[in-house]
């Protein structure tokens, strides 16, 4: 499928091997490389940069979301990737998605003619909402854009301006920060962690590698459940997420598939063997990448016993001995989202980049 856009650009559908184990392509790899390109022209970092080989894996549709992509293509070249995966859950009525082109093509009406087109196939397959994050920097904005929830503002450049645009508005804000490892960093998590010992005796921690042990899979399930309902939303209006075994097992091996390591600390209510609380610490294949802090949830009725210093410390210290050559840790927290932010502040991490989550209704 070619679909002509304007100024010698078309859109075509990424066309993936029938097995996701198989080598790239050499398109696959082309659009790997614009991906990873385009994310650093946004971000102005590379640490999130993939391989081909991961990739890959990452295209494929499940059971949980529907994957299409697109790539942009002038004068014979890749010069934009356009992903649009759709959550299965809430009757499949929400999307994710985004039009990644290469900045020295911006300004020529490439990305809203791509940006039709999506919106079309959407409605098509019956969408009422698409959903983007992006990150935005002060270099070419023009003002300010506020959160509605009250909490932040993103700079109003070249993104925020196409987004608004083209009907988005922005919803909520999020904190991208980083810990970086230095030679206070394990007294300062000690001291942090024995504190929060102190006030949860009610609790312990377990700890595994994915994939997940069959004694925690329930328990693990639920709480991975709860990130769709528990967590500042604003008003994105994120799919309310159903999760069991069998999608914990597909979370794991998806992981295994992109050769990555996870680590889950989780707290255990030790009266009634309830997992109450979790935290994800993620690394690719390569020793001194960066690390993701993904999910952390303590559940609502847990709450006020110190349970996210607690998981976060214990994670941190037992990571840093399985992993000592990785040099940050990432994470991202809505703006709103004060508790969990103090947290991290009081552990180290550091303010970096801002993201927006913007959200179009599609009519």
């Amino acid at each position: 499928m070619t679909i002509p856009l304007v100024a010698g650009a078309t859109l075509r559908l990424l066309e993936l091997p029938a097995r996701a184990d198989a080598a790239p392509s050499p398109l696959i790899r082309a659009y790997t490389a614009v991906r990873n390109a385009s994310l650093a022209e946004e971000t102005g970092r590379t640490d999130d940069a993939v391989t081909a080989e991961t990739m890959l894996p990452l295209l494929y549709s499940d059971a949980d979301v529907a994957r299409t992509q697109w790539y942009i293509e002038r004068g014979g070249e890749v010069i934009g990737c356009v992903p649009l995966n759709v959550y299965q859950d809430d009757d499949a009525a929400t999307a994710m998605g985004t039009i990644a082109l290469l900045r020295k093509h911006w300004g020529q009406g490439i990305g809203t003619a791509a940006l039709s087109h999506v919106e079309h196939f959407a409605r098509d397959k019956g969408l009422r909402k698409l959903l983007c994050w992006n990150e935005h920097h002060e270099q070419g904005a023009v003002g300010t854009v506020p959160s509605p929830t009250g909490f932040g503002t993103v700079p109003n450049d070249h993104t925020a301006r196409f987004l608004q645009r083209h009907g988005f508005t922005l919803e909520q804000i999020e904190r991208a920060s980083t810990l970086v490892w230095d030679p206070t960093t394990r007294r300062r998590l000690q001291d942090l962690h024995a504190d929060a010992v102190a006030h949860a005796t009610d609790y312990r921690i377990v700890q595994w590698m994915l994939p997940t042990p069959e004694e925690f899979i329930d328990g693990y399930a639920w709480l991975k459940s709860r990130m769709s309902t528990d967590v500042p939303d604003a008003e994105l209006g994120m799919p309310i997420e159903t999760w069991d075994a069998d999608r914990v097992r597909r979370h794991d091996a998806r992981y295994a598939g992109k050769g990555e390591t996870v680590q889950v600390t989780a707290a255990e209510h030790i009266a009634t063997g309830e997992l109450c609380a979790f935290n994800e610490l993620v690394i690719d294949q390569h020793p001194t990448s960066k690390t993701d802090q993904r999910d952390t949830l303590v559940l609502s009725g847990h709450r006020g016993h110190r349970l996210g210093m607690l998981l976060k410390t214990a994670g941190l210290l037992s990571w840093r001995e399985q992993h000592p050559d990785s040099p940050h840790v990432m994470t991202y927290n809505a703006e709103e989202n004060r508790p969990m932010l103090s947290i991290n502040e009081a552990i180290g991490f550091a303010p970096i980049a801002y993201e927006g989550a913007w959200k179009k209704v599609l009519r």
